[in-house]
């Protein structure tokens, strides 16, 4: 799981050098159109990837110290997912239908949520 966290951070750091070093090296490449649309949702989808990975490989190591799954970091690190996904959603190319299982997947991720941080058994 390191590995695929460094694989992730390198992977943002040249989208960043390519991107925003392009932009701020040469004025010329600027098009404000293209580089608030696509890079920056780009930009974003890999920050949160950065921080899934990161939360999975919480998840791991408190799972090997304590033999225990921490069902309320499981549920967030799926509701992180989601969100990931939402943000770089393309709505020209989804399909009503994927919106609705989005939806109901956010809605049920939050329910449980809700019921693991405040049902103590």
């Amino acid at each position: 799981m390191v590995m695929v966290i460094i694989v992730i951070l390198i992977d943002l750091a040249m989208y960043l050098f390519t991107y925003l070093g392009a932009e701020l090296l040469d004025p010329n490449v600027r098009d404000a159109n293209i580089f608030f649309g696509q890079t920056l949702l780009d930009i974003f989808g890999l920050f949160l990837s950065v921080l899934i990975a990161l939360e999975i490989l919480e998840n791991i190591t408190a799972y090997l110290r304590k033999h225990v799954v921490q069902v309320e970091l499981v549920i967030v690190t799926s509701l992180t997912a989601v969100a990931r996904k939402i943000i770089i959603l393309d709505l020209k190319q989804v399909s009503g239908v994927s919106l609705i299982g989005l939806a109901i997947a956010i809605l049920s991720l939050s329910i449980s949520y809700f019921i693991v941080k405040n049902v103590r058994s």
